[in-house]
């Protein structure tokens, strides 16, 4: 994929976007030995040959994380759809390894999705223990009350088990509904749209916004871009050691769930 000169170097920890922007303009950036100057100019970190002051970019190796906004009426999944629909790897292209989705969005859900060739790291990404939060923007029939989202928050009864505790907040009223944000850390088979059936409030649109620290700004529906080395790195960050408090939180949600399944 396409991605601007600036971002690139920048990228590559040699200089911030604007002193990169400064190198172009003052004819100090080659790509494929030819100087650029051109503010705008899109390069492939893969596949061209970028040097910043004289120094060689390296191009990316080894593994490959990728960002997508998925659109709805797309299938997160590897293969084809028996049913002839579109999955999120018709709209990866031109990728130097084979990257899989870390975890998955429901059909008609859109959002940050995550592709990665790394399977041991993906895995611990959607590790409950560690807690990795992803964020949503969800569009609920009705306005819940404060004592409805305290009963969220604590966690909620799916399949003879509590979820994990999370963070939920009304984000804006929508005439007789209203947009709901919620932060949680374990996804299950259409975690989101259950939990919200379950108290009483059925989703009406789903948005994932957040992976980690991981945003979706300046990246269109349908578009991906590939996370930069310190955005790897936070992520690894985050599953770097098993903390203490996840164990203490996923203890209290196995002693709930057994007091779900002791009940007649």
């Amino acid at each position: 994929m396409k991605t601007r000169l600036q971002k690139v170097i920048a990228d590559a920890g040699l200089a911030s976007r604007r002193e990169a922007e400064r190198w172009i303009a003052e004819g100090r950036v080659k790509v494929n030995g030819n100087v650029v100057t051109k503010m705008g100019t899109t390069v492939d970190p893969f596949l061209d040959e970028i040097r910043a002051r004289g120094k060689l970019i390296p191009r990316p190796q080894g593994r490959v994380f990728i960002l997508l906004n998925k659109p709805a009426n797309f299938l997160t999944t590897m293969g084809e759809d028996e049913r002839g629909r579109k999955t999120v790897m018709d709209l990866i292209k031109n990728i130097p390894a084979r990257v899989f989705p870390v975890g998955r969005l429901d059909y008609n859900t859109q959002g940050a999705l995550l592709l990665s060739s790394d399977g041991t790291l993906s895995k611990k990404l959607l590790d409950p223990k560690y807690k990795v939060p992803r964020t949503y923007l969800v569009k609920v029939r009705g306005v819940p009350d404060e004592k409805t989202l305290r009963r969220l928050r604590r966690g909620v009864g799916l399949d003879n088990q509590s979820t994990m505790p999370l963070e939920a907040e009304v984000d804006r009223v929508s005439g007789k509904n209203s947009f709901v944000k919620i932060k949680m850390f374990e996804g299950k088979n259409r975690h989101v749209k259950r939990i919200c059936e379950v108290i009483g409030h059925p989703v009406i649109r789903l948005k994932r916004t957040h992976f980690g620290s991981l945003s979706l700004v300046g990246l269109p529906l349908g578009a991906y871009r590939f996370l930069a080395p310190r955005e790897i790195k936070s992520l690894e960050l985050l599953v770097a050691k098993e903390p203490e408090e996840g164990k203490r939180t996923l203890r209290r949600s196995m002693a709930r769930s057994k007091r779900l399944q002791a009940k007649p």
